[in-house]
């Protein structure tokens, strides 16, 4: 058997712990920064019909009030393209400064030419290379909608997905490889082509690098995490990652999670989105929820203090740990913003809340604040821990509210 020191140096993780981020442009966009050095910023998209100025703008600020720090519109007719203005001059007047990025396919070069009110009001314009046009018409299109963002002075993001790749560029890949690759691998190439392809042809317009983000999206985690390695690997420009249809309820959170969980702890990835279905009449927030929890969960970003709590098991057929879990959820919901305002750093708190001794008092002690809660068959008291070091022991039936004073006061001492 290898002596302690072999298995130490065996299992030794300082060098290769933390996250080293892909090296990208820095893109303004509207009042956020993308890539560089920039926290990851997060997206999502209204589902409105963009002409409904009023339905839109609710959704805008809803999806800014959960998380979303750019929005997507989508801008498909002369109605929507007329009423983006208006949407922005609304969102404005209600006190919210909110990038908002038109979605373009196949008319994007005569709307934006033809409502210039909309061109200037967009933060951002998506071009997808594969529905911007065709034939010879796709080189012509594209420069028009590349010249609208040098005249308006705005970043474009060039957007393929794999459900509307350019068909010739695939055919022609297809015919030079066939032999040497599978369709599969031809379809990558085509995907990363077309992506720095556009790139390159947008910078020779004049468009600079830092007012290009990329996109490539697939609805498969495996094929997302290749396609985004070969992005990296080969450019610099800013990135935006999601899958291009990630599903409905837990498949559409779990694949999304996956994916984009992958990519950025291999430090790639500027912006993120998750494209999840909802339910109907299902919130649209959820997908910004979900993105939040990734990033929080990798330690890249903090929004809200994090309740660590067990899953239970035999030892916990008490249901009183779940509950409390529960209460102090929604306590951090209900006064998260007030705390944000009066507690600089909150976000960064975390609590356990545990169901029995066999991890409960470890898990308190590993976190800022936590309590173990009395598992079948144990001694009906409630020890609480504070930075590591036991503080309290909790009896009697109103535990939930005793740990909440105690938060609520730890919180005041630690944060003012």
């Amino acid at each position: 058997m290898d002596s302690f020191d072999k298995l130490i140096e065996k299992v030794d993780i300082r060098e290769s712990s933390g996250v080293i981020r892909h090296k990208t442009h820095k893109v303004k966009v509207g009042s956020v920064y993308i890539g560089g050095k920039s926290p990851i910023i997060i997206q999502s998209m209204t589902n409105t019909d963009t002409a409904d100025i009023n339905a839109t703008v609710n959704q805008v600020i809803e999806l800014y009030n959960a998380g979303s720090e750019v929005v997507r519109l989508t801008v498909n007719n002369e109605e929507a393209a007329a009423s983006v203005p208006e949407i922005h001059n609304k969102i404005l007047k209600a006190g919210y400064d909110i990038p908002l990025v038109g979605c373009f396919h196949y008319n994007g070069h005569s709307l934006l030419e033809k409502y210039s009110g909309c061109a200037q009001a967009l933060a951002k314009y998506r071009i997808n290379p594969g529905n911007v046009g065709f034939g010879q018409k796709r080189d012509q299109q594209f420069e028009q909608m590349i010249n609208v963002a040098l005249k308006n002075d705005k970043p474009v993001r060039i957007g393929v997905n794999w459900g509307s790749l350019d068909q010739s560029l695939l055919s022609i890949l297809m015919d030079q490889n066939a032999k040497n690759k599978s369709s599969k691998e031809i379809l990558y190439d085509a995907l990363v082509l077309s992506c720095l392809i556009s790139a390159k042809k947008a910078e020779d317009i004049g468009l600079s690098p830092d007012k290009i983000i990329l996109s490539c999206k697939t609805s498969r985690v495996e094929d997302l995490i290749v396609v985004y390695n070969a992005l990296a690997k080969h450019s610099n420009y800013a990135l935006h990652l999601g899958l291009t249809e990630a599903g409905m309820g837990v498949k559409g959170t779990v694949s999304t999670s996956a994916a984009l969980g992958i990519l950025l702890n291999q430090g790639i990835g500027d912006t993120i989105r998750a494209s999840i279905t909802p339910r109907p009449g299902g919130a649209r927030t959820e997908e910004v929820a979900v993105c939040r929890s990734v990033l929080q969960s990798l330690n890249i970003r903090s929004f809200a203090p994090e309740v660590t709590s067990c899953p239970g098991c035999g030892r916990t057929t008490s249901t009183y740990f779940q509950s409390l879990s529960e209460h102090i959820d929604e306590h951090i919901r209900v006064n998260m913003s007030r705390w944000k305002a009066i507690y600089p750093g909150v976000e960064e708190l975390k609590i356990a809340v545990m169901g029995c001794i066999v991890n409960g008092p470890g898990e308190s002690k590993h976190a800022d604040i936590g309590i173990s809660l009395p598992g079948t068959g144990e001694e009906k008291i409630a020890p609480v821990f504070i930075d590591g070091k036991k503080s309290h022991t909790l009896r009697g039936e109103d535990i939930a509210v005793q740990f909440t004073v105690i938060l609520d006061n730890y919180i005041k001492e630690r944060f003012s």
